[in-house]
């Protein structure tokens, strides 16, 4: 190789070096523009954060449920004594 090409593939790599730590940059701030559109901090009354919390409480629930009558063999209102 002669020492023009050599110059032009160091010149491609750079570029392409270049191109990669700005998409890099970018996908970053993105990243902190979502996070800073929904805050995780408890708020009083009807929030994401509320809505978010009592769904996964409710999951929860709904799972131990699950869990009680499969182990149990009985339905969950004849293991709590409703029935």
């Amino acid at each position: 190789m002669n020492t023009s090409e050599e110059k032009s593939d160091l010149e491609a790599e750079v570029l392409n070096d270049n191109k990669e730590e700005e998409i890099n940059y970018i996908s970053e701030s993105n990243k902190e523009k979502e996070t800073e559109d929904i805050p995780n901090i408890y708020k009083f009354g009807w929030s994401n954060y509320a809505e978010i919390t009592n769904g996964r409480f409710a999951m929860l629930g709904f799972l131990a449920i699950i869990l009680i009558e499969l182990f149990s063999q009985k339905s969950f209102l004849n293991w709590a004594g409703i029935i």
